[in-house]
């Protein structure tokens, strides 16, 4: 890991931030108008090409800006980022959406993933440990320009339908974090690809676990939807009752 400086890592922060905003390989110049760095296009420009050389940005063939790579992802959700916790209003509100489901294992997590997903704008998944997934949210991709690609669309919607594709990377797993970030090429199986999967563990009263999180393009929303994940497990685990 290279010693960033601060500058270096304020560039790097504000190219991630537009890029999961935008989609689009960020310029020098869009840095310098919009995120008041006070360093000019030329010396934004030279950190850059820095950033590149050490392994965090990347040039895209279609544009003369910086796209994050892997590695940029990983380092900003792990050391940058400041997370973007649920008003107190938003939680009712999720709260609510489900509460009438409480006892009804099936219909609640089918209900979850269904808020999760309208409440992120990615897939929502969730499992249980005898082999159940409950998914919602396909539409939402189709919003999101990584997934022109036919084969990276038809890739990832195959392996949603097959428990033994979340297994594999939920077995691969060995560290307590309470929420699992995985970007890329941290993805094992037929799950591996451009794609970004956040998740958490639950348990239930009755001890019934599972995951639940979020799928979509690497450049998730790691600020919000990190915590909204985080609520959710919280949610099944406080609100279960009978299962």
């Amino acid at each position: 890991m290279h010693n960033l400086t601060q500058r270096q890592i304020e560039i790097l922060r504000s190219v991630i931030e537009e890029y999961i905003e935008t989609a689009e390989a960020v310029g020098s110049e869009t840095i310098e108008k919009k995120h008041n760095l006070s360093a000019s296009p030329a010396t934004i420009r030279n950190e850059m090409v820095k950033l590149s050389d050490y392994g965090y940005l990347k040039k895209t063939h279609s544009s003369a800006g910086r796209v994050p790579t892997a590695m940029g992802l990983k380092f900003y959700v792990r050391e940058l980022m400041k997370e973007k916790d649920l008003s107190t209003v938003e939680e009712v509100k999720l709260k609510e959406q489900v509460w009438d489901y409480r006892e009804r294992m099936q219909r609640f997590l089918k209900e979850a993933t269904k808020s999760l997903a309208e409440k992120t704008g990615t897939i929502a998944i969730a499992t249980t440990n005898d082999g159940n997934v409950y998914c919602s949210g396909y539409a939402h991709i189709l919003d999101m320009p990584e997934f022109v690609d036919i084969d990276v669309t038809k890739t990832l919607l195959e392996a949603i339908d097959e428990y033994d594709s979340f297994e594999s990377v939920f077995s691969s797993i060995h560290d307590d974090e309470d929420i699992h970030v995985l970007i890329e090429d941290e993805l094992i199986g037929s799950l591996r690809g451009p794609y970004g999967f956040i998740f958490t563990e639950y348990t239930t009263p009755m001890q019934i676990q599972g995951r639940i999180g979020v799928l979509g393009p690497a450049r998730l929303h790691y600020t919000s939807i990190i915590p909204t994940v985080r609520y959710f497990s919280n949610l099944i685990e406080t609100s279960a009752k009978g299962w």
